[in-house]
């Protein structure tokens, strides 16, 4: 099992700037990627940046230029640098880790923490 557990959520104007931390525990040996995804009221949670062990980095097009998605394997952190906030980006933002066990993949979640953005 992989547990997750976020931080750095907050209230920022737009065009400021927050970072997200979340630090993974568990099978941590068994990551393969990291990423964040969120969830604004009413819509599906998309995935926003996620950063492989091994690969290319990938963001969502909405976010592309802005956020930076990070990976710190000694502290077995990931964090999510968001510059340029706009309203739009107002979310509860998860952290996500992709890990093995017997050849099977899994999905671990956070707790989510709360993004505003205000205009």
């Amino acid at each position: 099992q992989v547990q997750l557990v976020e931080s750095g959520g907050g209230l920022v104007q737009a065009g400021g700037s927050l970072t997200l931390s979340c630090a993974a525990s568990g099978s941590i040996f068994s990551i393969n990627a990291m990423g964040w995804a969120r969830q604004a009221p009413g819509k599906q949670r998309e995935l926003v940046a996620r950063i492989p062990s091994s690969g290319t980095t990938y963001y969502a097009d909405s976010v592309k230029g802005r956020f930076t998605i990070s990976r710190d394997n000694a502290k077995n952190t990931v964090y999510l640098q968001m510059n340029s906030l706009k309203p739009e980006d107002t979310a509860v933002y998860y952290c996500n880790a992709v890990w093995w066990r017997a050849a099977v993949p899994y999905d671990s979640w956070g707790q989510g923490t709360q993004v505003t953005v205000s205009s």
